[in-house]
């Protein structure tokens, strides 16, 4: 499949990422032609520090886009800086952000998050950079607001869902699951045989305890289609929704039945990736992007691992929810030469060769955003699982954190709570909707 055929299947969700935005859209205002960044134009040398999450893929990606960028630019040097994900790095960059000790660039997550960051405020917009019209369209609905885009696309776009071991499946005649019974009755056969965890969990790193509820989106939406809108406005809520509260559901779920590994509680990401490779567990509710790592740490069981969007109640509605990249943003702290050199960095970041840079640190793990990327012909198999839910109408659909602003930044904690059985999904998902309450109050969301 072309990049062109990728963007055109991300295109069925635009509509509902421009209706969610504003309507913002890059193609508006940057007025076409393409601007390859090239040799610098003179001037002093510059050095920008570069601030990315600790994971693997993301290390190795900013790290390429700098070596690669001064390379083309020798008078520019970009020194990466890491920090940690989840929570503790949404207030390091939030800290950060605030106290003016922003790095020159930095890269975050769109969408949601990335609108609590108060980017009229703190970011440098975007909008009439020449790249801006060579953005994907799904993606710049996920870095505006108020009809400013303020970030260029940092790695590929990626599906939530279930990263799985095929040689596993193929031992015990499992076929892939397209409804919850069908995935319970697949995990029942595999603790029955007791070689492996059916489901792998990895608690210590809290944010990995999210997906069975924010990748089971594309089934609420299935089941109640206006309920984005209906949440933003503060007249949906989880624990209401008979669709939204089963991801809290089936966390309790499969705790209760005992289809966990045993050390979840204190297991890594990093531990989840090895299992899932290697056939420890069996199945690792996960998204896409962690496909990179395993190509990188666990090479010769690359192809052993395959992906199937999170099963729902119908399998005719079968399909997977979505996540645009994260972006690479400019505070608005960075003034002066670092300032021109940071929009040259993210004009690199957002162009062909940019891409080409990523592909060659990371293995990509979805489309790239941005016209005229190519991807490689030999892309992993859990990459190769995920192309038919693209090709077919209707199998997609975006996290509801980029149809909504609202997204409250205890999810994780509580997602750990009911997973680990210590509190239940009715309890979690209420005490969920309290905590973004107080989110959107602080956006100044109506009927809040």
């Amino acid at each position: 499949m072309t990049p062109r055929s990728w963007l055109a299947a991300l295109g069925a969700v635009t509509t509902l990422l421009l209706a969610a935005c504003g309507g913002a859209s890059g193609t508006d205002s940057a007025g076409g032609g393409s601007e390859t960044p090239g040799a610098a134009a003179g001037g002093e040398e510059v050095t920008l520090s570069f601030l990315a999450d600790n994971t693997d893929y993301s290390i190795a990606v900013a790290e390429g886009l700098a070596a690669d960028f001064h390379e083309q630019n020798p008078d520019v040097t970009i020194e990466v800086e890491s920090r940690p994900g989840g929570s503790e790095g949404d207030n390091i960059v939030k800290t950060r952000l605030a106290t003016g000790d922003m790095t020159d660039v930095f890269m975050y997550n769109s969408g949601s998050l990335f609108q609590a960051l108060n980017p009229q405020q703190t970011l440098v917009p975007l909008t009439d950079e020449p790249w801006v019209g060579n953005l994907g369209e799904a993606f710049p609905p996920a870095v505006s607001v108020d009809d400013q885009i303020y970030g260029a696309p940092f790695g590929t776009a990626m599906g939530g869902g279930v990263l799985y071991h095929r040689p596993t499946y193929e031992e015990l005649g499992l076929e892939v699951p397209q409804t919850w019974d069908e995935f319970m009755s697949n995990n029942q056969e595999i603790a029955d045989a007791g070689e492996a965890a059916p489901i792998i969990q990895t608690y210590q790193d809290t944010w990995t305890s999210q997906l069975f509820v924010l990748g089971d989106f594309h089934n609420v939406t299935a089941a109640e289609q206006d309920f984005a809108e209906q949440y933003t406005a503060n007249q949906s809520k989880y624990a209401t929704s008979e669709a939204a509260l089963k991801g809290f559901q089936h966390l309790q779920e499969v705790h209760e039945a005992g289809y966990l590994n045993e050390d979840f509680a204190s297991a890594t990401y990093a531990d989840g990736l090895r299992m899932v490779a290697t056939g420890e567990g069996v199945h690792y509710p996960m998204l896409t992007f962690a496909i990179a790592e395993i190509v990188a740490n666990h090479a010769d069981n690359v192809d052993d691992v395959g992906f199937f969007a999170l099963p729902g109640d119908d399998a005719e509605s079968n399909g997977v929810t979505v996540w645009t990249p994260a972006g690479v943003y400019i505070p608005a702290t960075t003034e002066g030469a670092e300032l021109d050199a940071a929009k040259r960095f993210l004009a690199f970041v957002a162009s062909p060769e940019g891409c080409e840079s990523q592909t060659n640190a990371a293995e990509p793990s979805g489309p790239y955003l941005v016209e005229g990327c190519d991807l490689p012909e030999d892309l992993p198999q859990a990459v190769l699982d995920m192309l038919p839910y693209f090709e077919r109408e209707g199998a997609t659909s975006p996290a509801l954190e980029f149809l909504s602003p609202v997204k409250g930044p205890a999810l994780e904690q509580i997602t750990v709570e009911v997973g680990s059985g210590i509190r239940g999904a009715e309890e979690g998902a209420q005490l969920y909707d309290q905590d973004v309450e107080k989110q959107a109050q602080q956006l100044g969301l109506e009927g809040w």
